[in-house]
């Protein structure tokens, strides 16, 4: 079984602090001024159902999900946007851009937590089902961007967890760049916020003069 790739899907990847939601904003405002209808959303979450499971596995004040259960906490949030938001997007010609898709149970249940590969991606294929046709993953360096995420306030149950954590997830990330180039875009978020958007809007405007 392979996966089908849906070249209006955008997803955009990164650590805590990476700047997604700035570089989602520009993304949107590029596709909006082309004339296409976005559709913006993000993970886990994007249907009422699934930002319920996002709120319980966010949630500091239960016992911590274990891995096993927190992947497929996940993957069950994912399954729901997916048939009630994404395909039913693409279907009727829009262009969906996800904060986080399945590119991130690799690097957070699978390269921080230690979770099996060959699960994750067997749960892709059975419960997903699709890939986007870019990604869009903006790099910073672990201490640069917890620094931006703790600077926003009260921290949820995965921006606590501890620096070598976060080291995963970014060689996690890392590692599936360079497996799939050409799927990911690279991109230094360590410039300055509307240097890293520039780029993103590029990096799209690129991918739509011969996906469009």
């Amino acid at each position: 079984m392979t996966l089908r790739t849906l070249p209006r899907l955008v997803t955009l990847e990164g650590g805590e602090g990476a700047g997604k939601s700035t570089v989602l904003a520009a993304l949107r405002e590029a596709l909006s001024a082309s004339g296409s209808e976005v559709v913006s959303t993000r993970e886990p979450g994007g249907t009422p159902l699934a930002e319920q499971i996002r709120s319980l596995l966010l949630d500091t004040h239960h016992e911590p999900p274990t891995t096993d259960a927190e992947l497929l906490l996940v993957f069950a949030a994912r399954a729901q946007h997916v048939r009630e938001t994404i395909l039913p997007a693409i279907e009727r010609g829009a262009w969906v851009i996800s904060d986080r898709f399945t590119d991130a149970s690799y690097a957070y249940q699978g390269a921080a937590r230690g979770g099996d590969l060959g699960f994750i991606a067997e749960l892709e294929q059975r419960v997903v089902g699709i890939e986007p046709g870019l990604t869009l993953l903006l790099d910073v360096p672990v201490d640069v961007g917890l620094k931006r995420a703790r600077g926003r306030g009260a921290m949820d149950r995965i921006e606590s967890e501890r620096e070598d954590f976060f080291e995963r997830v970014r060689a996690g990330y890392l590692a599936r760049a360079q497996a799939q180039p050409q799927r990911f875009r690279v991109i230094d978020a360590t410039q300055p916020q509307a240097d890293v958007a520039a780029q993103a809007v590029a990096h799209l405007r690129a991918w739509m003069e011969t996906n469009a």
